[in-house]
């Protein structure tokens, strides 16, 4: 039977992740990946969480178990309002960061609108965005089209300004204060995704772009890289109007994020677990981060570099330009090696010659060896 006559509109826009058909095709402990953005399993505090579900459990019952607020748990909202000094009614709490794209495009983006992007950006937020039938426009060039006196009209620009997915690279201060100010003359909002920002292993913090412009900013918070993934818990700290509209759209989608994690999660943060486990987690990842940096100037072949992330999980190389990664995948995965391919991630298909690495999720100890194969792929193309 032929379906196609049933489908919305939607549907001819929405794409595959190859991470995720990766993911499918592949079991992920049988190779050298560095293809995901998994955290490392060994910083999900499986003692702690056995202990919290049970003390949880004891004090709020069967309140834990039922439906509640569409905007989150009183008890979540609070402790992130007191760790992040904003004050509870801006925040609202998502079933996911991802959810938090999602929620945002909807809410903003008919069919058409114009959102920016920096390239390469997020493929999550690139999915979310074309399934809305978004036009999508990088920044630099809505930059050039303001500076050749034309008008392009946006409604907000998607960045993720700390340890950005999938260039590892972080925009500095003058940066975020240049979008700010680009933002309040060409009058659209700012979506500050910021998944990583906890996750820092060197250099010195820089403010949230969030913090400098609060009227104008959804800042998108996530507890699965500083948690556990599975939790699917997230936050999003906004003007009270604006939030106002996405409790609305979250209502038409999950009734309210998950109770049981939300109670489980404002334990952990609360009570100081978050900011000791953080500690061990930021340790490990640092380690990692330094060891494959070590790996790649060790084996590369002359050509090929990288970016040197001060935080998060991922890392960018760029290959000679006469390298398709797309093409060359096939064979690193034959020769037990993954990774995900850069023009995923730009908006106009470009930077075919380069490719996303995730450090995170593979053993530390199994590193050189997928390193060292991966180079010597890369040497034959």
């Amino acid at each position: 039977m032929d379906y196609s006559r049933f489908y919305s509109g939607d549907i001819p826009g929405l794409m595959r992740s190859p991470v995720r058909e990766i993911f499918r095709k592949v079991d992920l402990n049988a190779i050298y990946s560095f293809a995901g953005g998994y955290p490392d399993a060994s910083t999900f505090p499986v003692e702690d969480i056995r202990r919290i579900t049970s003390e949880v459990l004891d004090k709020y019952g069967a309140k834990a178990l039922q439906y509640g607020a569409t905007q989150g748990v009183p008890e979540l909202r609070e402790v992130i309002s007191k760790r992040y000094s904003v004050p509870v009614e801006n925040i609202q709490i998502t079933t996911s960061s991802q959810q938090g794209i999602d929620v945002c495009t909807r809410v903003f983006a008919d069919p058409g609108d114009t959102i920016l992007c920096t390239n390469p950006t997020y493929l999550g937020a690139i999915q979310s965005f074309k399934s809305y039938r978004a036009n999508l426009m990088t920044l630099d060039a809505f930059k050039e089209a303001v500076a050749r006196g034309e008008k392009p009209k946006a409604k907000f620009c998607y960045v993720i300004p700390d340890f950005q997915n999938p260039s590892g690279e972080t925009m500095t201060l003058s940066q975020r204060e240049d979008l700010v100010a680009l933002a309040e003359k060409e009058d659209f909002l700012i979506v500050e995704d910021s998944p990583y920002r906890e996750l820092r292993y060197s250099g010195e913090e820089v403010p949230s772009i969030y913090s400098l412009c609060p009227e104008r900013t959804l800042h998108l918070g996530s507890f699965s890289k500083i948690f556990a993934p599975g939790f699917r818990l997230g936050w999003i700290l906004g003007p009270v109007e604006l939030l106002d509209k996405i409790y609305v759209v979250k209502q038409s989608l999950d009734l309210c994020p998950p109770i049981l994690d939300q109670y489980l999660a404002a334990h952990f943060m609360g009570s100081g677990l978050l900011d000791q486990n953080l500690k061990k987690s930021i340790a490990l990842y640092r380690t990692k981060r330094d060891h494959l940096l070590s790996l790649l100037e060790k084996y590369m072949p002359d050509g090929v570099s990288w970016t040197h992330p001060e935080g998060g999980l991922f890392l960018f190389l760029t290959l000679p330009p006469h390298i398709d990664t797309v093409a060359l995948y096939d064979k690193a995965l034959s020769a037990g090696v993954a990774y995900v391919a850069g023009s995923f991630f730009h908006l106009d298909g470009s930077g075919k010659n380069t490719m996303r690495m995730n450090f995170s999720f593979l053993d530390i100890n199994r590193m050189e060896e997928g390193i060292r194969i991966l180079a010597e792929v890369l040497k034959e193309a």
